[in-house]
């Protein structure tokens, strides 16, 4: 694996991205308050986005292709829809869906452009409505700063996990509000979880430099992925499409693949110049894309 292109433009530290379903478009999102949507293969950008804030946390790609979500500092989830007309002004169409009373660390839209599901630093998550921004369900439960979500990977999963400065993994039904399951065994924040690709288990990645892998059917932790020459924490974990391999960035520039079943570490990737603080493996599983505080992101394969 090395790095197949690098996508040059952020003028800050790149804070988070999210792969478009058409396997090849990117959204990412900097602290310089710029949101940019990249054609992957070309490296060309296609749309981009200043947001009134800067430290735009969170952004994500419809399911359709045609909007992207992103947040941070200003506690909202604004949706931008997109078009191909390259003079049409975006922030004129810009939808404010979501408020929090604290920064907004990450967002994701359910299986259809219609709701978003919203993690913030108020210690909540929220499921909005988009066309109206009706608040549809509220998440209490987190002792601290939720800074990450996952939604369950079935069409019919009604779950997701979340993540937060509790130390926290908590699974719940979106139904219910309800917190069906949860999981305390990181020792510091938790700054990332991912769903396993059948839905029966979840990685999260801690800043006290371990992922550990939960089983859900057993209700238990059941890996713990660490060694003792990684001192610096994990930012940002996603499976391989087979679920064989977790990708995990790092605050020491690197990006480390682990051998899910064995537990073992089968690669380091170099190349950043700075911390990971977001990864996504493509929808396809051919590839993944991780971002830097380095200004860049890099596609892998």
């Amino acid at each position: 694996m090395k790095t197949r292109r690098t996508l040059k433009g952020h003028g800050n530290k790149v804070l988070c991205m999210d792969w478009c379903k058409d396997k090849r478009r990117i959204v990412s999102s900097s602290q310089d308050g710029k949101v940019i949507v990249w054609d992957a293969f070309t490296t060309n950008k296609e749309h981009a986005v200043t947001m009134p804030c800067t430290w735009v946390m969170a952004c994500a790609y419809a399911p359709s292709g045609c909007a992207i979500a992103c947040g941070g500092l200003d506690n909202k989830c604004s949706v931008y829809p997109l078009t191909f007309d390259k003079n049409e002004n975006m922030a004129a169409k810009k939808k404010s869906v979501a408020m929090h009373t604290n920064y907004l660390s990450a967002c994701s839209f359910t299986n259809s452009d219609m709701q978003i599901l919203t993690a913030s630093g108020d210690g909540t998550c929220a499921l909005w409505d988009v066309e109206s921004g009706q608040l549809l369900q509220s998440f209490h439960g987190h002792g601290a700063d939720v800074l990450c979500l996952d939604l369950a990977p079935s069409e019919t999963g009604n779950t997701f996990v979340s993540g937060g400065c509790d130390k926290k993994a908590m699974v719940w039904d979106m139904r219910t509000g309800q917190c069906i399951q949860s999981f305390e065994t990181h020792e510091s924040d938790i700054n990332s979880v991912r769903y396993y690709p059948s839905g029966d288990a979840f990685a999260s990645g801690s800043d006290d430099a371990s992922c550990r892998l939960y089983d859900l059917r057993a209700d238990r932790e059941v890996a713990i992925y660490s060694k003792e020459s990684i001192i610096f924490g994990a930012s940002s974990v996603d499976f391989s499409l087979s679920g064989r391999l977790l990708f995990a960035g790092y605050n020491d520039y690197t990006i480390n693949v682990w051998d899910v079943l064995k537990g073992t570490r089968v690669s380091i990737l170099f190349g950043h110049e700075n911390r990971v603080s977001t990864l996504r493996v493509s929808p396809d599983g051919t590839a993944f894309c991780s971002g830097s505080w380095d200004h860049t992101l890099r596609i892998w394969a």
